[in-house]
């Protein structure tokens, strides 16, 4: 009996712990921003119909957080700077922008990938994103990258 305890105790405590941890976490940007990568245990949101736990998922998701949606009809990261220009009232350039869509179209195969730019710091030029599904699925990372990577993507405004 001591045993089976022990056991049920093991396997319920991280299933108790880990949504508490999760549901603080993505309360607080900041503290996501300090952690290298975090898992992103959230439900799917309705509309957004980008494939959950992935890239498009989450930037369609973070746009939604501060009031700029898109259009749920870019699909795979690849197309989302050529669809944005056709749907018309964006702006697609080199310039990371706070709020901006980052757009990586060598990545993942073939298929791109998008990121969110949560902040740009104007003495220095860097720029941090936040993104999902490049270090695993389901996993969202941080990343800041200097002024000159800039120019290697695209950048949705």
């Amino acid at each position: 009996m001591k045993h089976l305890t022990l056991t049920i105790t093991a396997v319920l405590l991280p299933l108790v712990i880990l949504p508490v941890i999760s549901v603080f976490a993505s309360t607080n940007i900041t503290a996501l921003a300090s952690a290298a990568v975090t898992m992103f245990t959230q439900p799917a949101i309705p509309s957004d119909r980008y494939d959950y736990g992935n890239c498009t998922y989450w930037v369609a998701l973070r746009r939604m957080q501060v009031g700029l949606p898109i259009p749920n009809t870019w699909g795979n990261a690849i197309t989302w700077a050529s669809r944005a220009a056709r749907y018309g009232g964006y702006t697609i350039n080199h310039t990371p922008a706070r709020f901006a869509i980052m757009q990586d179209p060598n990545a993942l195969g073939g298929l791109g990938h998008v990121a969110f730019v949560e902040s740009v710091n104007s003495l220095t030029g860097q720029w941090t994103i936040s993104e999902m599904n490049r270090v695993g699925w389901d996993e969202v990372d941080y990343r800041t990258l200097s002024a000159a990577a800039a120019s290697q993507y695209n950048f949705i405004h």
